[in-house]
Protein backbone atom coordinates (compact mmCIF):
# COMPACT_ATOMS: atom_id res chain seq x y z
CA UNK A 1 0.00 0.00 0.00
CA UNK A 2 0.94 3.75 -0.55
CA UNK A 3 0.18 7.37 -0.63
CA UNK A 4 -1.49 8.34 -4.22
CA UNK A 5 -3.18 10.94 -5.66
CA UNK A 6 -5.82 10.43 -7.87
CA UNK A 7 -9.08 12.03 -9.85
CA UNK A 8 -10.80 10.44 -6.99
CA UNK A 9 -9.12 13.27 -3.95
CA UNK A 10 -10.38 16.01 -6.13
CA UNK A 11 -14.11 15.32 -7.29
CA UNK A 12 -16.11 17.73 -7.39
CA UNK A 13 -18.26 17.57 -4.60
CA UNK A 14 -21.34 19.77 -6.38
CA UNK A 15 -21.43 17.07 -8.71
CA UNK A 16 -22.27 14.59 -5.74
CA UNK A 17 -24.71 12.21 -6.55
CA UNK A 18 -24.99 11.41 -2.79
CA UNK A 19 -25.40 13.99 0.40
CA UNK A 20 -22.14 13.43 2.40
CA UNK A 21 -21.15 15.53 5.39
CA UNK A 22 -19.02 16.17 7.75
CA UNK A 23 -20.68 13.88 10.57
CA UNK A 24 -20.68 11.49 7.33
CA UNK A 25 -17.07 11.74 7.36
CA UNK A 26 -16.39 11.20 10.85
CA UNK A 27 -18.51 8.15 11.42
CA UNK A 28 -16.49 6.45 8.56
CA UNK A 29 -12.96 7.78 10.04
CA UNK A 30 -13.30 6.45 13.44
CA UNK A 31 -15.37 3.15 11.99
CA UNK A 32 -12.47 2.32 9.57
CA UNK A 33 -9.80 3.00 12.20
CA UNK A 34 -11.66 0.67 14.77
CA UNK A 35 -11.89 -2.25 12.35
CA UNK A 36 -8.44 -2.13 10.42
CA UNK A 37 -6.26 1.21 11.87
CA UNK A 38 -6.12 3.52 8.72
CA UNK A 39 -5.97 7.09 10.02
CA UNK A 40 -7.90 9.24 7.27
CA UNK A 41 -6.96 12.86 6.87
CA UNK A 42 -9.16 15.32 5.99
CA UNK A 43 -7.78 15.58 2.42
CA UNK A 44 -9.15 12.31 2.25
CA UNK A 45 -12.75 13.32 1.97
CA UNK A 46 -13.38 13.59 -1.39
CA UNK A 47 -11.63 10.05 -2.23
CA UNK A 48 -13.97 8.40 0.53
CA UNK A 49 -17.18 9.51 -1.34
CA UNK A 50 -16.01 8.56 -4.51
CA UNK A 51 -14.78 5.10 -3.44
CA UNK A 52 -18.16 4.65 -0.71
CA UNK A 53 -20.76 5.62 -3.58
CA UNK A 54 -20.01 2.82 -5.39
CA UNK A 55 -21.19 0.31 -1.94
CA UNK A 56 -24.47 2.54 -1.85
CA UNK A 57 -25.50 1.71 -5.04
CA UNK A 58 -24.17 -1.58 -5.03
CA UNK A 59 -26.89 -2.13 -1.43
CA UNK A 60 -29.42 0.51 -3.31
CA UNK A 61 -28.78 2.92 -0.66
CA UNK A 62 -29.79 6.35 -0.82
CA UNK A 63 -27.92 8.09 2.04
CA UNK A 64 -24.53 7.67 3.30
CA UNK A 65 -26.79 7.47 6.63
CA UNK A 66 -28.43 4.57 5.63
CA UNK A 67 -25.40 2.14 4.36
CA UNK A 68 -23.15 2.97 7.98
CA UNK A 69 -26.33 2.21 9.49
CA UNK A 70 -26.38 -1.15 7.26
CA UNK A 71 -22.43 -1.59 7.87
CA UNK A 72 -22.55 -1.40 11.88
CA UNK A 73 -25.22 -4.01 11.56
CA UNK A 74 -22.52 -6.23 11.45
CA UNK A 75 -23.29 -8.32 7.82
CA UNK A 76 -19.60 -9.37 7.61
CA UNK A 77 -19.50 -9.56 3.56
CA UNK A 78 -20.34 -5.43 3.52
CA UNK A 79 -17.35 -4.80 5.82
CA UNK A 80 -15.10 -6.55 3.58
CA UNK A 81 -16.45 -4.68 1.06
CA UNK A 82 -16.31 -1.18 2.92
CA UNK A 83 -12.35 -2.00 3.97
CA UNK A 84 -11.40 -3.23 0.55
CA UNK A 85 -12.71 0.15 -0.80
CA UNK A 86 -10.45 2.44 1.54
CA UNK A 87 -7.28 0.73 0.88
CA UNK A 88 -5.43 1.98 -0.99
CA UNK A 89 -2.54 -0.46 -3.13
CA UNK A 90 -0.09 0.64 -4.92
CA UNK A 91 3.37 -1.66 -5.94
CA UNK A 92 5.64 -2.87 -8.37
CA UNK A 93 7.86 -5.39 -9.22
CA UNK A 94 11.47 -4.96 -6.86
CA UNK A 95 9.91 -1.72 -5.90
CA UNK A 96 12.41 0.12 -3.69
CA UNK A 97 15.04 -2.46 -5.34
CA UNK A 98 18.37 -1.96 -3.11
CA UNK A 99 16.46 -4.03 -0.42
CA UNK A 100 16.20 -6.94 -2.45
CA UNK A 101 20.20 -7.42 -2.49
CA UNK A 102 20.37 -6.62 1.21
CA UNK A 103 18.05 -9.59 1.45
CA UNK A 104 19.88 -12.09 -1.25
CA UNK A 105 22.76 -11.60 0.86
CA UNK A 106 20.96 -11.97 4.34
CA UNK A 107 20.04 -15.64 3.09
CA UNK A 108 22.62 -16.87 1.39
CA UNK A 109 24.57 -16.90 5.07
CA UNK A 110 21.65 -19.19 5.97
CA UNK A 111 22.39 -21.78 3.50
CA UNK A 112 22.91 -24.32 5.60
CA UNK A 113 19.32 -23.77 7.28
CA UNK A 114 16.56 -26.59 6.53
CA UNK A 115 13.92 -23.98 5.79
CA UNK A 116 14.17 -20.08 5.41
CA UNK A 117 11.02 -18.25 6.57
CA UNK A 118 10.05 -14.76 4.84
CA UNK A 119 6.68 -12.91 5.98
CA UNK A 120 5.62 -10.45 3.10
CA UNK A 121 3.04 -8.74 5.51
CA UNK A 122 1.03 -6.47 2.42
CA UNK A 123 0.72 -8.39 -0.40
CA UNK A 124 -1.02 -6.05 -2.24
CA UNK A 125 -1.63 -7.71 -5.80
CA UNK A 126 1.91 -9.95 -5.39
CA UNK A 127 4.09 -8.19 -7.12
CA UNK A 128 6.16 -7.55 -3.99
CA UNK A 129 6.31 -11.20 -2.67
CA UNK A 130 7.38 -12.85 -5.91
CA UNK A 131 9.67 -10.06 -6.14
CA UNK A 132 11.03 -11.74 -2.97
CA UNK A 133 10.61 -15.13 -4.48
CA UNK A 134 12.66 -14.27 -7.53
CA UNK A 135 15.17 -12.80 -5.41
CA UNK A 136 15.45 -16.32 -3.74
CA UNK A 137 15.68 -18.18 -6.71
CA UNK A 138 18.40 -16.32 -7.92
CA UNK A 139 20.29 -16.12 -4.50
CA UNK A 140 20.26 -20.12 -4.37
CA UNK A 141 20.19 -20.76 -8.00
CA UNK A 142 17.66 -23.08 -8.19
CA UNK A 143 13.62 -23.15 -8.60
CA UNK A 144 13.22 -25.00 -5.48
CA UNK A 145 15.41 -22.98 -3.10
CA UNK A 146 14.94 -23.87 0.83
CA UNK A 147 12.53 -20.65 1.39
CA UNK A 148 8.64 -20.39 2.20
CA UNK A 149 7.09 -16.86 1.45
CA UNK A 150 3.80 -16.15 3.75
CA UNK A 151 2.52 -13.55 1.72
CA UNK A 152 -0.61 -11.79 3.97
CA UNK A 153 -3.08 -8.75 3.11
CA UNK A 154 -6.24 -7.07 4.58
CA UNK A 155 -7.65 -6.99 0.96
CA UNK A 156 -9.46 -9.91 0.21
CA UNK A 157 -9.88 -8.50 -3.46
CA UNK A 158 -6.03 -8.18 -3.99
CA UNK A 159 -4.80 -11.47 -2.51
CA UNK A 160 -7.25 -13.12 -5.17
CA UNK A 161 -5.26 -11.45 -7.99
CA UNK A 162 -1.76 -11.89 -6.51
CA UNK A 163 -2.90 -15.92 -6.39
CA UNK A 164 -3.64 -15.76 -10.15
CA UNK A 165 -0.44 -14.47 -10.69
CA UNK A 166 -1.48 -12.84 -13.97
CA UNK A 167 -0.11 -9.46 -14.68
CA UNK A 168 -0.76 -7.03 -17.94
CA UNK A 169 2.80 -7.03 -19.46
CA UNK A 170 2.81 -2.87 -18.94
CA UNK A 171 3.31 -3.78 -15.33
CA UNK A 172 6.46 -5.86 -16.44
CA UNK A 173 7.79 -3.65 -18.60
CA UNK A 174 10.21 -2.38 -16.14
CA UNK A 175 11.71 -5.94 -15.50
CA UNK A 176 15.24 -7.12 -16.97
CA UNK A 177 14.49 -9.00 -19.95
CA UNK A 178 16.50 -11.83 -18.40
CA UNK A 179 13.82 -12.09 -15.42
CA UNK A 180 11.40 -11.76 -17.82
CA UNK A 181 11.85 -15.07 -19.83
CA UNK A 182 12.62 -17.06 -16.39
CA UNK A 183 10.31 -16.01 -14.32
CA UNK A 184 6.79 -15.42 -16.52
CA UNK A 185 4.83 -17.17 -19.24
CA UNK A 186 3.34 -15.20 -21.75
CA UNK A 187 -0.36 -15.69 -22.47
CA UNK A 188 -1.51 -16.87 -25.82
CA UNK A 189 -5.02 -16.00 -27.41
CA UNK A 190 -7.43 -14.25 -25.47
CA UNK A 191 -4.53 -14.16 -22.95
CA UNK A 192 -2.44 -11.88 -25.16
CA UNK A 193 -0.89 -8.96 -23.50
CA UNK A 194 -0.45 -10.71 -20.30
CA UNK A 195 1.67 -13.19 -19.08
CA UNK A 196 1.67 -15.85 -15.68
CA UNK A 197 4.76 -16.17 -13.19
CA UNK A 198 5.75 -19.38 -13.68
CA UNK A 199 3.96 -22.14 -11.26
CA UNK A 200 7.67 -22.86 -9.49
CA UNK A 201 7.45 -19.77 -8.30
CA UNK A 202 4.20 -19.46 -6.96
CA UNK A 203 4.73 -22.34 -5.39
CA UNK A 204 7.29 -21.14 -2.98
CA UNK A 205 4.46 -18.59 -1.83
CA UNK A 206 1.26 -18.82 0.59
CA UNK A 207 -1.28 -16.14 0.47
CA UNK A 208 -3.97 -16.13 3.42
CA UNK A 209 -6.06 -12.87 4.34
CA UNK A 210 -4.81 -11.33 7.75
CA UNK A 211 -5.46 -7.69 9.26
CA UNK A 212 -2.96 -6.43 11.48
CA UNK A 213 -4.82 -5.01 13.82
CA UNK A 214 -6.32 -8.19 14.93
CA UNK A 215 -5.01 -9.29 18.62
CA UNK A 216 -4.65 -12.83 17.51
CA UNK A 217 -2.21 -13.53 14.07
CA UNK A 218 -2.82 -17.31 13.63
CA UNK A 219 0.83 -17.44 12.14
CA UNK A 220 3.69 -18.97 13.16
CA UNK A 221 7.51 -17.82 13.27
CA UNK A 222 10.46 -17.26 13.40
CA UNK A 223 11.20 -15.70 10.14
CA UNK A 224 14.09 -14.61 8.92
CA UNK A 225 12.70 -11.12 7.49
CA UNK A 226 9.69 -9.51 7.62
CA UNK A 227 8.76 -6.94 4.62
CA UNK A 228 6.10 -4.52 6.17
CA UNK A 229 6.92 -1.57 3.57
CA UNK A 230 4.72 1.79 2.92
CA UNK A 231 2.16 0.20 5.34
CA UNK A 232 2.67 2.42 8.98
CA UNK A 233 2.23 5.29 7.22
CA UNK A 234 -1.53 4.62 7.49
CA UNK A 235 -1.26 4.31 11.35
CA UNK A 236 -0.57 6.62 13.79
CA UNK A 237 2.36 6.40 16.22
CA UNK A 238 0.37 4.09 18.77
CA UNK A 239 -0.73 1.42 16.26
CA UNK A 240 2.81 1.25 14.90
CA UNK A 241 4.16 0.98 17.92
CA UNK A 242 1.64 -1.98 18.77
CA UNK A 243 2.29 -3.51 15.50
CA UNK A 244 6.25 -3.26 15.83
CA UNK A 245 5.77 -4.89 18.95
CA UNK A 246 3.92 -8.49 17.57
CA UNK A 247 7.09 -8.45 14.97
CA UNK A 248 9.79 -9.10 17.67
CA UNK A 249 8.49 -12.02 19.01
CA UNK A 250 8.20 -13.48 15.50
CA UNK A 251 12.10 -12.77 14.17
CA UNK A 252 14.69 -15.03 14.60
CA UNK A 253 17.64 -13.27 17.13
CA UNK A 254 19.40 -11.85 13.96
CA UNK A 255 16.30 -11.57 11.41
CA UNK A 256 15.69 -7.85 9.41
CA UNK A 257 12.64 -5.90 9.00
CA UNK A 258 12.10 -4.03 5.88
CA UNK A 259 10.51 -0.70 6.11
CA UNK A 260 8.54 1.89 2.98
CA UNK A 261 11.31 4.53 1.87
CA UNK A 262 8.83 7.16 3.87
CA UNK A 263 8.52 5.38 7.22
CA UNK A 264 10.53 5.34 10.40
CA UNK A 265 10.69 3.76 13.56
CA UNK A 266 12.65 6.09 15.62
CA UNK A 267 9.86 5.96 18.36
CA UNK A 268 9.85 2.31 18.53
CA UNK A 269 14.27 2.17 19.54
CA UNK A 270 13.31 -0.07 22.52
CA UNK A 271 12.19 -2.29 19.60
CA UNK A 272 14.31 -2.01 16.68
CA UNK A 273 17.74 0.10 15.62
CA UNK A 274 18.29 0.80 11.96
CA UNK A 275 20.90 -1.50 10.54
CA UNK A 276 20.99 0.71 7.33
CA UNK A 277 19.06 2.39 4.74
CA UNK A 278 15.15 1.36 6.32
CA UNK A 279 16.13 -1.80 7.25
CA UNK A 280 16.18 -2.60 10.79
CA UNK A 281 17.21 -5.13 13.48
CA UNK A 282 15.95 -6.13 16.88
CA UNK A 283 17.37 -3.61 19.50
CA UNK A 284 17.90 -6.53 22.13
CA UNK A 285 18.78 -9.63 20.14
CA UNK A 286 17.68 -12.93 22.03
CA UNK A 287 19.78 -15.84 22.16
Amino acid sequence: MDKISSLEEIYDSNLREYVFTEADFDRIKKLIYKHAGISLSASKQNMVYSRLARRLRANGLNSFHDYLNFLEKGNPAEWEAFTNALTTNLTAFFREQHHFPILEKHVEQRKNQKKIQLWCSASSTGEEPYSMAMAMVQAFKSFTPPVHILATDLDTNVLAKAQLGIYSLDKLEKLPKDNLRQFFLKGKGHHIGSARVRPELRNLITFRQLNLLDENWPIRGPFDAIFCRNVMIYFDKPTQYKILKKFVPLLTPDGLLFAGHSESFQHATDLFKLREKTVYELANKRR
